[in-house]
């Protein structure tokens, strides 16, 4: 059995260096949302330093002492230790593969390829920002090779990543599934005669959209005393359960940009603050990866927050806050407008039918990237053409094509695919609380969100890491992850609206 004292000062020093960790992430999410422009050098200078003190805590020798001490996770009959024991077992065997002058490197790449990129979609020019690009991919390469990958699977490090156990072979199969419902199924909805009006949505003031967002936030479980929502560039969610970060922004012209913004960074808010706090640190207090996180964002965006359910009681409030807008539209105007299908460049503007195809766009660019099939500099051109090929559409200018996600400017390569396979496992989730719950819907039209924030709670948030994406998506939804729950979804919703 393991030894009682030697696993409470590992998991306190975990806990110790997780503390660093969110100093650091709050560095990063203040650059996104209040740093100056000038001061840009000294935030890379300064996540560069604290990086490496980071990772200088969690390669000490005394962790891979404990590490050794204590054995492996099979020397325990607690699920609880095991989680623990074999996640930090992972991360640790990972870190000390890396030296601190490669984790400096990349702080502080990272910082200065957001500014780069900031700029370059600000000026509408890919080569701003295209030298940053290319050292990001020389270092991702050069990460994957020092964890021991080969040349050719240098994307299925970045990948595993983001989701523990899944590869590029994975991806590819499930996406190519997906695509054999999903293209005719999107040609039948596009071709059809029914063309929701989507001019409705002009001139929609900031305020009046901020207020709203929180009100649906706050509403749907979002504790507002240990988070905040603030304004960025590109959304996102950041921090943890003690203090999470959310970011939306506004148009105007566009006010379901916000709203579905801010909806879908507080699903992943409400799984980090589902996670368990006491255990923050740790495997046990860890989503099980970034699937996973999608999979919560994605359901409370798309079978929550467009359903005609969540609508009977939010039209009402949104047509307070917006009456000169909405006066002379009718309720089923406003619905269809809200669950708009149409071809458009943009990921985040685009709808839950087509948006799978934007990663599968993603995913195809990423592994030319990686194999070296697909130049740097030559990504404005074949994003273009795939664009066309893929989503049938080519953009207009590269603020439409290859500059318009943030996320290449931190190296994340790998994490597109989650989006997709998040889809996936919402819709699972989503028939499975159904099953336990049928009259789930008839909640959010009083309203009412608390039983859904309760199965979730108890059937993915309480589970930390203690199974995989793969496992824990079966254990819950008693089906192997797979795009056939989509698809079933996407034609009940939109096949009615679209006949």
């Amino acid at each position: 059995m393991i030894s009682n004292k030697t696993y409470q000062d590992l998991v306190s020093d975990l806990q110790r260096i997780n503390r660093l960790r969110t100093a650091l992430e709050l560095l990063e999410w203040d650059e996104q949302v209040n740093l100056p422009s000038g001061s840009a050098e000294r935030r890379a200078q300064e996540m560069a330093a604290l990086s490496e003190l980071i990772h200088r805590e969690c390669t000490q020798k005394r962790i891979g002492g404990w590490l050794e001490e204590l054995g492996t996770e099979s020397n325990t009959d607690s699920p609880e230790c095991r989680t623990v024991l074999r996640e930090a077992r992972r991360n640790y065997d990972r870190a000390v593969k890396i030296s601190p002058e490669f984790v400096a490197r990349k702080a502080a790449l990272d910082s200065r390829a957001y500014h780069a990129w900031a700029k370059a979609k600000e000026k509408g020019d890919f080569y701003l920002f295209a030298p940053f690009l290319q050292s990001q991919l020389e270092m991702a390469k050069e990460e994957a090779i020092l964890i021991g990958y080969n040349e050719e699977t240098t994307y299925d490090y970045h990948i595993d990543k983001h989701d523990p156990g899944l590869t590029a072979a994975f991806v590819d199969r499930i996406f190519t599934l997906l695509k054999v419902d999903l293209l005719p199924l999107i040609r039948q909805i596009v071709d059809s005669p029914v063309k929701p009006d989507t001019s409705i949505f002009k001139g929609y003031p900031r305020e009046g959209q901020e207020k709203f967002l929180r009100q649906i936030s706050e509403k749907i479980g979002f504790d507002f005393s240990r988070g905040r929502i603030d304004t960025s560039m590109h959304p996102f969610c950041s921090g943890n359960g003690a203090d999470t970060r959310m970011t939306t922004r506004y148009d105007i012209d566009n006010p379901l940009n916000s709203l579905f913004s801010a909806i879908h960074e507080s699903g992943h808010g409400l799984y980090e603050q589902g996670l368990p706090p006491e255990h923050l640190g740790t495997g046990l207090s860890e989503a099980v990866g970034m699937a996973m996180h999608e999979s919560q964002s994605q359901m409370w965006e798309n079978q929550v927050g467009r359903s005609r359910a969540f609508w009977d009681y939010w039209e009402p409030i949104f047509r307070e806050h917006f009456p000169a807008q909405l006066a002379n539209v009718t309720s089923r105007e406003l619905f269809m407008a809200i669950n708009s299908v149409k071809l458009l460049p943009i990921r985040v503007d685009s709808d839950e039918v087509t948006y799978n195809l934007h990663i599968i766009l993603r995913f195809e660019l990423e592994k030319k990237l990686f194999s070296g099939e697909l130049a740097v500099n030559d990504l404005p051109e074949a994003w273009s053409d795939s664009s066309e090929e893929i989503i049938g559409i080519r953009p207009k200018t590269v603020v439409e094509g290859c500059l318009q996600d943030v996320h290449w400017s931190g190296g994340a390569f790998g994490y597109f695919p989650s989006y997709c396979l998040g889809n996936m496992i919402a819709a699972q989730l989503w028939y499975a609380v159904k099953e336990f719950h049928p009259d789930i819907e008839e909640d959010f039209a009083k309203g009412e969100f608390g039983r859904l924030v309760k199965w979730l709670r108890e059937n993915v948030h309480s589970k930390g890491r203690q199974y995989d994406t793969l496992e824990l998506t079966r254990q819950v939804t008693g089906q192997e992850l797979s795009p056939h729950g989509l698809i079933r979804y996407l034609k009940e919703r939109y096949l009615p609206l679209y006949s």
